[in-house]
């Protein structure tokens, strides 16, 4: 299961740069993670970076 980000994106920009498989993205309005992508870091991390670096805990699982 992927993770999303919620529309409490405040567009930071925190998440995009932790991401290892490049699944974060700016979208339209908020950013938007590539559920295709997404792979929740297994293999690269305990915990998914996006969740722990965002302020507004708005990236979770989808």
């Amino acid at each position: 299961m992927a993770y999303k980000i919620t529309e409490e994106c405040i567009n930071c920009g925190a998440c995009e740069p932790e991401c290892p498989v490049n699944a974060i993205s700016e979208g339209e309005s908020i950013f938007v993670i590539d559920p295709e992508k997404c792979v929740e870091c297994v293999g690269h991390f305990d915990t998914p970076q996006c969740a722990s670096v965002c302020p507004v805990d708005c990236c979770v699982p989808a």
